[in-house]
């Protein structure tokens, strides 16, 4: 595998694994990492009905690229890494990546989101890998909905793909954005699937990341989302937040599933936040709201050794902002260019 030689898994042995801090002594121990910005879903909260303007593929990170980034973000500290996209089952050979990525032996847990439309023909071979954590999207569970807000008709589809991974015991978080007149209906339905199922199910504030601002966002919440679930559920417990938890998380007694609530929008998360992102293109964000901080792409083809991208991490986690609203100042272009979510990756 180019890039990835003998000799860079020994030097990757040799360097210390003790978890990141940032300069807000923050552990940083969870890397996302796009592996495409196509999709082929038109979620009109991510992007426009004709699209964005796709990477050509000479842009995007190589898969050997990725692993190597990957052995390297072992050796200092990172313990979880997900798989983003847009949907990353589009890009192919997929899941040669999970295997090589399986194969380093760095990570304590591989995790993948999708939006489960290609998903089922893979899970045998997920299994095998011990991948078992997924993360599926599903704004509604009425398929006319499901198609106005995804402009596909594949509800049953993703339904589908649901059961089966339930039925093989993997570890779901359903993702649902939710947004004001749209789908504030599917709240209770929704965390209703918890009641007999062992599965996660997390609502998000809508984020302004179509590749087009909303000057005057009308948003549904979290606290409006946390009023429903609790006039519905009045039992409703709260749980304790681990550092890294996006989402304030709830049980109703005898459910099977929790419930959380993600506050993307409202950013009450960021005091413990435990994550870097890295783009398709190579962009690292360490902040949802920047507009990247650096090309790891661009560094790595310099020809720079494993030691140098080690050192570079570093530097960059200290650039880590405070919270997402110290990121959203920063921007060069302001709130008004922020990206289509499919190319942020999640």
């Amino acid at each position: 595998m180019a890039n990835i030689s003998k000799n860079s898994y020994i030097e990757y042995s040799y360097y210390p694994r003790n978890a990141m801090k940032d300069s807000f002594n923050r552990t940083i121990d969870y890397v996302r990492i796009a592996v495409t910005d196509r999709c082929n879903l038109r979620c009109f909260y991510c992007m426009p009905a004709e699209g964005i303007p796709y990477e050509p593929k000479a842009h995007l990170l190589s898969y050997e690229e990725i692993t190597r980034l990957l052995g390297v973000l072992g050796t200092i500290g990172f313990k979880k890494v997900r798989f983003t996209g847009g949907e990353p089952f589009l890009r192919k050979d997929f899941m040669e990546l999970l295997e090589s990525t399986s194969r380093l032996g760095a990570f304590d847990s591989i995790n993948i989101t999708s939006n489960g439309t290609l998903l089922q023909k893979h899970i045998p071979r997920l299994k095998e890998l011990g991948i078992h954590k997924i993360n599926l999207s599903i704004d509604s569970l009425n398929k006319d909905r499901f198609h106005k807000i995804t402009r596909r008709d594949d509800f049953e589809k993703v339904f589908e793909t649901f059961h089966m991974l339930l039925a093989n015991d993997f570890k779901i978080k359903l993702n649902a954005v939710i947004m004001s007149g749209i789908n504030t209906q599917d709240i209770i339905p929704l965390a209703e699937l918890a009641k007999d199922h062992s599965v996660d199910v997390r609502f998000i504030e809508e984020m302004p990341f179509n590749g087009g601002y909303k000057e005057n966002l009308k948003m549904y919440s979290a606290k409006d989302i946390y009023k429903d679930l609790k006039t519905h559920f009045p039992n409703l417990k709260t749980l304790d937040m681990k550092h890294g938890d996006t989402a304030n998380l709830y049980k109703v007694p005898n459910h099977q599933g929790n419930i959380g609530v993600i506050a993307a929008f409202s950013r009450t998360f960021c005091n413990t936040c435990n994550r870097l992102r890295i783009s398709s293109k190579g962009d690292i964000k360490n902040c949802l709201y920047d507009d990247g901080v650096f090309n790891i792409r661009d560094y790595m083809r310099t020809g720079v050794s494993d030691k140098e991208l080690q050192l570079k991490f570093q530097d960059l986690l200290r650039l880590k902002p405070k919270d997402g609203f110290e990121a959203e100042k920063m921007r060069k272009g302001g709130s008004k260019n922020m990206e289509s979510m499919s190319v942020i990756g999640g």
